[in-house]
């Protein structure tokens, strides 16, 4: 048979999916396995093996069609759709495919879970419940990011180099998307203030958090932006005594390291996008946490003090 799974992105949500897939690879062992997902994307999944990656950008009527094209080409006989947008639910409908599993009760899914997602339970458990409606056993709550043996060198010379290896420190990201800068937390700089004399802050990020992490570490710290890829991340995490983030993807990356991860909540639903088997550290910006999409209310995560933070970090006996 020939399968195809679809996940576009974002990041975060890629991240989490790599067990789901890994899980559907392994059932279909004796099948001819492909995915579909954003071009950035691709090096996340390219540890799968035997899986074939195709990729076309998401935006634009012209990728949409080249997408449609690609499928009905390919005349799949399974598709499972892990993203479950409009975009893709198109992509299902002129498939031809006679076996689509999708998150939604409705067409163009023949097998879904049976109740409609409000958001009261992680999208992880939601991916799960759509793999298990098409009788396959649910994954572990653990994103699959293997670590090769180079990407561990890489960090213990990065460590040695900044003389962390063996020493404490944490790992904070202070940044969002430019196009999401309410889910910048704006404290970070008093709480690395108020740890300094415990840990060294390593800042890390992308391009979206360059000139924010150079403000940050001015000071003291260190400035690790664009230093390291998904793989080194999570490495590098393994080091580390714990890591303070923004919802974003560094906080899903860190999932991986088995350290205690602090997400900050306050525009965005921490129920449903925590980072996975994270959920007793979320810090969020309201008293208690919303049981489904509906009724959750966003906060500025500005609501969220300095002392909150600390006194979870003392909770967790880190301070």
């Amino acid at each position: 048979m020939k399968i195809l799974i679809i996940k576009l992105g974002a990041l975060g949500d890629a991240i989490i999916s790599t067990a789901i897939i890994k899980q559907i690879l392994d059932h279909h062992l004796s099948d001819e396995v492909h995915l579909l997902t954003s071009p950035s994307f691709t090096p996340l999944f390219s540890h799968f093996g035997s899986l074939k990656i195709n990729s076309f950008e998401r935006k634009g009527a012209l990728n949409k069609l080249k997408s449609i094209f690609w499928i009905r080409k390919n005349k799949f006989d399974v598709i499972y759709d892990l993203q479950s947008n409009d975009r893709t639910r198109v992509y299902c409908v002129f498939s031809g495919a006679s076996f689509i599993a999708g998150n939604h009760p409705c067409y163009p899914y023949t097998v879904h879970p049976v109740n409609t997602y409000l958001g009261e339970c992680h999208s992880f458990d939601r991916l799960n419940q759509i793999i298990e409606s098409a009788n396959i056993a649910p994954a572990n709550a653990s994103p699959y990011l293997p670590v090769s043996k180079s990407t561990i060198d890489k960090v213990k010379e990065w460590l040695t180099k900044h003389d962390l290896f063996g020493r404490p420190f944490a790992l904070f990201h202070a940044g969002s998307s430019p196009l999401h800068t309410e889910k910048r937390w704006p404290y970070f700089k008093e709480l690395a203030s108020n740890l300094s004399g415990l840990y060294k802050i390593v800042w890390i990020g992308g391009n979206d958090d360059i000139e924010l992490n150079r403000a940050l570490s001015a000071d003291t710290h260190i400035d690790a932006t664009n230093q390291f890829s998904i793989f080194e991340l999570v490495e590098l995490g393994k080091h580390a005594k714990f890591a303070v983030t923004n919802d974003s993807a560094p906080m899903h990356i860190l999932s991986c390291s088995q350290i205690p991860v602090f997400g900050l909540f306050g525009p965005t639903y921490p129920r449903r996008t925590h980072a996975l088997g994270q959920f007793n550290n979320v810090i969020s910006a309201t008293k208690q946490i919303a049981r489904n999409d509906l009724e959750f209310k966003p906060s500025e995560i500005s609501n969220i003090s300095v002392e909150k933070v600390l006194n979870k970090l003392k909770k967790h006996k880190l301070i």
